[in-house]
């Protein structure tokens, strides 16, 4: 235990040496008026018995204020213990990988619905979203803030709904292209050369978002595609899937019902211990089910040293001192 100010603890402990030895000293009576023949009284066995009483309470009643002094003086210095703290929470990270090419803007739409439904039932993860089409863009880096993921996954729907509105009033909206751009900017770059929907691109991209790879963390991605390529790719899916596998980066892959190349598709995310999930109403929450049967790791944040007064003693103390000292002094009194 230590004292945030020792210094009052030693003033106060001199002054209560400095009236302990004043209060010893011996004092002689020059005043007052003598009773005589006493010394009959004094052989009477109840006044031994009441003299013996009265000096085990004065004792007793010196011995309780000395330490409620002391305990007061001790309460003042505010004495404190230092704590060590690491904490500790069991945790995962997840991204979001969308394939925004328009022929997968109802799949994702349909995706995203559920998951600002469902994004926060993933207590304690870290949650990011990764789009792509010709190039892939880091939309929410890793991250527990859920009312932003929220807020992301609610601008991608606005934005699908946006660019599948066949009403022509929509483009006299004062937020038209803030709003479509939100997941067409940066996803297009070198079209007019690479194409577009390039898959595996997106999928190795997603992957090294993750950050400290070399650390042994549970990481996931839920990848949504058609799997419809439409361009010349640096990767393939297959070549992705093997980079994942060996980040050890497990894919949940999710497909519309005319997603190309279904078996090919399902066998690169079983590659990486995964599972591909035909789009349907229950898909997300069976991705969620899922999800929640994956180990977790253990991640050890910073020490911090916390300074925690400790006065719950010391003041249990000076209570039952205070009320030692008011029985006493009412058995005096009685």
């Amino acid at each position: 235990m230590e004292m945030r100010y020792p210094y009052i603890l030693i003033i106060g402990l001199i002054i209560i040496v400095i009236a302990i030895i004043l209060k010893t000293r011996k004092t002689s009576y020059k005043d007052g008026t003598k009773v005589a023949n006493t010394s009959f009284v004094k052989e009477l066995p109840y006044f031994k018995k009441r003299v013996k009483l009265y000096k085990v309470i004065l004792l007793s009643s010196k011995i309780f204020c000395l330490i409620a002094m002391l305990i007061s003086c001790l309460l003042l210095a505010r004495p404190y213990n230092v704590e060590i703290t690491t904490d500790e929470e069991y945790n995962r990270d997840i991204f979001l990988c969308m394939d925004v090419s328009a022929s997968v803007d109802e799949l994702n739409y349909e995706l995203v619905d559920n998951l600002i439904e469902t994004v926060s039932s993933l207590k304690g993860e870290r949650f990011g979203i990764s789009i792509f089409n010709t190039s892939s863009v880091l939309l929410v880096p890793l991250t527990d803030d859920y009312n932003y993921v929220t807020d992301s996954l609610k601008k991608i729907k606005k934005a699908i709904e946006y660019s599948n509105d066949r009403n022509m009033n929509i483009f006299e909206k004062d937020d038209y292209l803030t709003t479509v751009n939100y997941i067409n900017s940066g996803t297009l770059e070198g079209n007019d050369k690479k194409g577009s929907s390039l898959i595996g691109d997106g999928l190795a991209s997603c992957v090294y978002s993750f950050s400290n790879l070399e650390e042994d963390r549970t990481r996931i991605i839920i990848f949504t595609t058609d799997n419809a390529l439409a361009g010349t790719p640096l990767l393939t899916l297959d070549e992705a899937a093997t980079i994942s596998k060996k980040e050890k980066v497990i894919v949940y892959g999710l497909g519309p019902e005319f997603v190309k190349e279904k078996e090919n598709y399902q066998k690169a995310v079983a590659t990486t211990n995964g599972k591909y999930y035909d789009a349907t109403t229950s898909s997300v929450k069976n991705i969620v089910n899922d999800i929640e049967k994956t180990s977790k790791s253990l991640i050890k944040k910073e020490s911090q040293r916390k300074e925690v007064d400790t006065p719950t003693i010391p003041f249990v103390i000076l209570l039952v001192s205070i009320f030692t000292l008011i029985l006493l002094s009412k058995k005096v009194i009685s």
